[in-house]
């Protein structure tokens, strides 16, 4: 028998220096004085799965493929985009593929949550292709055949779309 899922020990959005509740909001545009935004979070830390040998039954749960890659926070701002893995190194350089397709995205900022992919021949996602399109264990090539399996959207034009 599963147990239902354990709420997050932490914020899942937030800094060290702050709670998300204790930040200030800025006003979005004086024209629209009554419309708060929600600050870019720096870093977000990925609500990751639980494997397990079958599906839990019932409607409160929510399930996620396993697709066997690097698990990515994409984060869009007007400036450019950042690809940043769950250990906070920034791969943006790493992932050129990836980080085109999200400047291409009709947002002006977002924070995407997901998993870097390579397909075989077969479209089933392979992490050894994954490691050697990158170089191997400790490569530093760049993947361009890599795509982005998204699982959640976590910030959107100056909103923080799940809240713990």
């Amino acid at each position: 028998m599963t147990k239902p899922p354990r709420k997050p020990s932490q914020h899942l959005l937030g800094d060290a220096d702050a709670p998300l509740r204790r930040r200030r909001r800025r006003r979005r545009d004086p024209a629209q004085s009554q419309l708060l935004l929600d600050p870019m979070p720096a870093r977000v830390a990925p609500c990751l799965a639980l494997l397990k040998p079958r599906p839990p039954k019932g409607p409160q749960w929510a399930y996620e493929v396993k697709w066997d890659g690097y698990r990515l926070a994409i984060h869009i701002e007007p400036g450019g985009v950042r690809i940043l893995t769950r250990g906070g190194h920034n791969w943006t350089d790493r992932f050129p593929a990836i980080a085109a397709q999200a400047k291409r995205l009709p947002v002006s900022t977002a924070i995407l949550d997901g998993e870097a992919v390579v397909f075989d021949e077969l479209g089933r996602s392979d992490f050894g292709k994954l490691q050697q399109s990158l170089g191997g264990k400790g490569g530093k090539r760049i993947s361009l055949e890599s795509v982005l399996m998204v699982f959640d959207v976590l910030y959107l034009a100056g909103a923080i779309s799940s809240r713990g």
